[in-house]
């Protein structure tokens, strides 16, 4: 399984891929669609010029805010297809136009995403955990109108390969994890998470102390900018493994890595559940 956290600042965007012994990539799935509004970088433009693709397998929004979908109508500008769409289907789309517009006028992006959120409601026709080459993915949300605000409604998403899990919670706040705790499947899939992709990236709003009562991560993962506001501070680093991983480009153990420090974050796990980290920068 080949999977990579990019740096989009305050946003998220991570492309999943299995390859093959030969080195052939197959289908792509792609969890948010934020690009960098620093250094120019677009996950359509990636995926349509530097992988040559024209289809997006599988594209995952977990969370119905712009920094999750900043690029997003850029993908059909670009020529890029999107196969499968998956969110959180228990709000109407009627019901989260209203959220969205509470909000102010609404984007391109968020009006692109309005309409993947009425238009793909049709059975899959390769559905992903039968076409990634052995990687799973299994979905939890909080259901409308036990929330109404975006950060508490976010999909929820454990990708699996082998023994390996990798947690995107999106932008779930305390009062969001202490509710999806009270799901006896959502507790027990907690259970050996290697990667936990920090909620709210980072925020202190996104921490929940109590689900760690169910598992204790390898590795912390942060999706942000600089520091400029108190409540950035790195929390989950103390949440990881007291071991922590090893990063192969710098032979340095870490307990949490973050895309402002580290740039992308590469990893390159085997069916066998060993995983090497890579990251752009030497944090």
């Amino acid at each position: 399984m080949i999977l990579r956290i990019w740096d989009v600042q305050h946003g998220a965007c991570a492309m999943l891929t299995h390859e093959s012994d030969n080195g052939v990539q197959g289908r792509l799935a792609m969890i948010d669609s934020g690009d960098n509004g620093l250094t120019g970088w677009k996950p359509s433009t990636y995926i349509r010029n530097y992988l040559q693709r024209s289809v997006l397998d599988y594209l995952f929004i977990t969370n119905a805010d712009m920094d999750h979908m900043s690029d997003l109508d850029n993908l059909w500008s670009e020529g890029v297809s999107v196969s499968s769409f998956y969110r959180n289907r228990s709000v109407s789309p009627g019901a989260l136009r209203i959220i969205k517009e509470a909000g102010g006028e609404l984007t391109d992006d968020i009006e692109r995403y309005l309409s993947l959120h009425s238009d793909y409601i049709h059975p899959i026709d390769a559905p992903f955990d039968q076409h990634m080459g052995g990687i799973t993915a299994t979905t939890f949300h909080n259901p409308y109108p036990l929330f109404h605000d975006t950060n508490n409604l976010s999909l929820v998403v454990f990708f699996k390969f082998g023994p390996f899990k990798i947690l995107f919670p999106g932008d779930l706040e305390e009062d969001g994890w202490l509710a999806m705790l009270d799901q006896q499947a959502f507790r027990e899939e907690l259970a050996d998470t290697a990667v936990l992709v920090a909620s709210h990236h980072g925020r202190t709003s996104g921490y929940c102390a109590r689900i760690f009562d169910y598992f204790t991560p390898q590795v912390v993962v942060v999706s942000d900018k600089s520091i400029v506001h108190s409540t950035q501070k790195p929390h989950y680093q103390y949440a990881a493994s007291d071991l922590g991983v090893l990063v192969s480009n710098t032979n340095r153990r870490r307990r949490c890595l973050t895309t402002r420090k580290d740039g992308s974050i590469l990893f390159e796990v085997r069916d066998d559940g060993r995983y090497k980290i890579t990251t752009e920068y030497d944090g």
